[in-house]
């Protein structure tokens, strides 16, 4: 119904944003990957969009890429999986850390994510299996790197940094950064922040 909004944003307030697309403000609830990626206030924007019609209430979400709103969609196919939940995964994993932990079949970093469990991370594995593809270099030397990565990130997070704050500092690291080098310039780049 609803495929794509362009207009002026007017207010965040995680995870909710206010859109005025020519006069008609529209509330949609946005995954955090979205939100973070938002430009500042009374700026133009473009969301690509899914409307959830329910008995009681019309819901539409927004996401800044098309695979996110991809994603969005498969998880919403995968029972047990609600609007809520499917914008909860996606707000904790990144879409290629999502791919990387359903290919690893990694079930622990899925249950690090609100409302997830045990039985609904192995049920997101095994519908997710083939769905998403991992980004990026996948010969050998491309998994050492995503190993590294892992593991600054893990060591962020045993220092008290949340998962977002961890994958965003790993994220602006050099891709051949060894993991104590990592971490340094890591802690360097939080500390700014």
């Amino acid at each position: 119904m609803i495929g794509r909004l362009t207009g002026i944003l007017l207010e965040k307030n995680p995870p909710q944003i206010l859109l005025d697309v020519q006069g008609v403000a529209y509330e949609l609830d946005v995954p955090m990957s979205t939100f973070y990626n938002l430009p500042v206030l009374h700026e133009k924007v473009v969301l690509h969009t899914q409307l959830i019609v329910r008995e009681d209430a019309h819901l539409l979400y927004g996401f800044i890429t098309h695979e996110e709103r991809i994603a969005f969609r498969q998880l919403l196919k995968i029972s047990g999986v609600g609007p809520k939940l499917a914008l909860s995964v996606l707000s904790g994993l990144s879409l290629n850390d999502l791919a990387v932990a359903v290919a690893n079949k990694e079930a622990g970093r899925l249950t690090k994510i609100p409302g997830v469990g045990k039985k609904t991370a192995e049920r997101l594995l095994l519908e997710l299996q083939g769905k998403f593809v991992v980004t990026g270099s996948s010969s050998s030397q491309g998994a050492a790197v995503a190993s590294a990565n892992n593991d600054i990130v893990n060591a962020l997070q045993a220092l008290g940094y949340n998962e977002k704050e961890a994958d965003w500092a790993a994220k602006q690291l050099p891709k051949d950064a060894n993991v104590s080098d990592g971490i340094r310039q890591a802690l360097k780049l939080l500390s700014k922040g």
